[in-house]
């Protein structure tokens, strides 16, 4: 049993493996269903460690590779397909149309930079600084399945597209704190942004389908953002 948390991860590890083929393969709606196995695996092994008291420096090693792949680099090869098949592209960018979806890779980059950092950084015990990688990939995953299909309509999402690269992955390494997305206690004291998030994401997913988690993240980016200015007045 003690090795459970590490199945459990290298499970996250081999879902994100298979999204990131079938991203290449132009299958967005598997890439978003095994980047959610992957996260349901993400979740389950640092709460299998805990109950069975089996931490271990391996584990968490473990958990920043896995993570790299399912939330960096799958998200990334969706970004990628996505980018390669716009056939709207501005004037002034067209020559560039072969070098650009390569820019989709900044997120795995990113993705490693700011994994790298929470590894060494005691800060993050409770919650974050930055933005979470799997919070990233979910976004992506969510965002390449709702775009793809009105990329050759409208030019404005090649924009946004590269838009949210560049935020976002600067997102994930900046000193922005950020709450954990994990309920440890099945209590509303405590969990209140959590409960939040969670009932907007429902919403948004309830009202727009599968872009609605992309729209979930940006909330919690949002709702992040809020705290923190409003904890930064009240000192």
């Amino acid at each position: 049993m003690k090795h459970l948390p590490n199945i459990l991860t290298l499970s996250n590890l081999f879902s994100g493996c298979i999204a990131t083929v079938m991203a290449f393969q132009g299958d967005f709606k598997a890439v978003v269903i095994w980047v959610i196995v992957a996260a349901v695996f993400d979740f389950f092994d640092g709460f299998a460690a805990r109950l069975l008291h089996a931490p271990s420096a391996i584990g968490k090693e473990l958990d920043s590779l896995a993570d790299v792949i399912s939330f960096g680099l799958a998200p990334a090869s969706a970004v990628f397909v996505l980018l390669r098949d716009f056939t709207l592209y501005p004037a002034f960018v067209a020559p560039l149309e072969t070098i650009i979806p390569y820019a989709a890779f900044l997120i795995p980059v990113f993705s490693a930079l700011r994994l790298a950092k929470f590894n060494i950084d005691e800060r993050q015990t409770t919650g974050f600084i930055g933005l979470p990688t799997p919070a990233n990939g979910l976004f992506w995953i969510s965002y390449c399945f709702g775009v793809q299909p009105l990329a050759y309509l409208h030019p404005s999402l090649f924009y946004s597209t590269i838009g949210f690269i560049l935020v976002l992955s600067l997102l994930m390494v900046a000193e922005i704190p950020m709450f954990s997305l994990k309920v440890k206690k099945l209590r509303l004291k405590g969990n209140e942004r959590q409960v939040l998030l969670i009932v907007l994401t429902i919403a948004f997913v309830a009202l727009w389908g599968i872009i609605g988690i992309a729209w979930g993240m940006l909330a919690y980016i949002a709702i992040s953002l809020m705290t923190q200015s409003y904890r930064a007045e009240n000192r």
